[in-house]
């Protein structure tokens, strides 16, 4: 299992990485265990990450869009990935845009800008997000 999980023992939560340094963590988290972080109206759900076990710049998400206008654009090092959970809108990753919705699945490659919103009549766009290194 990729993301640090090589190691779980059945029944157990918690695994014995001891490739990164001999620490023992959970290699699961709930939303609900998470702060928010809030950012031009957008709710950012941290996830996975390197305490959870992720290697080489892994990291995973959920952000909750509820804007009819675009955020802020975010552009990053790496590449990002997305999945829609739930509502319809808008994604604009470079100078292209396309609609979204349920099962949408898109890629932003480092260094390219990107945001998201919602259409007027939809529920707050729901995505999961992973980072991923190049």
């Amino acid at each position: 299992m990729a993301g640090g999980c090589e190691k779980l023992a059945v029944g157990s939560s918690k695994i014995d990485v001891s490739k990164n340094g001999g620490l023992v963590m959970n290699c699961y988290i709930h939303p609900k265990e998470v702060d928010v972080i809030m950012r031009d109206g957008v709710e950012n759900y941290p996830l996975l990450s390197e305490s959870n076990g992720c290697v080489n710049g892994c990291c995973t998400g959920i952000s909750i869009f509820s804007k009819t206008d675009y955020a802020t654009p975010n552009t990053h090092e790496d590449q990002e990935g997305f999945f829609v959970i739930a509502g319809e809108g808008l994604a604009q990753v470079g100078d292209d845009e396309f609609p979204i919705g349920p099962m949408t699945s898109f890629i932003v490659p480092a260094g390219v800008s990107h945001t998201i919103k919602k259409n007027s009549t939809s529920a707050p766009v729901k995505v999961f997000w992973f980072h991923a290194a190049i």
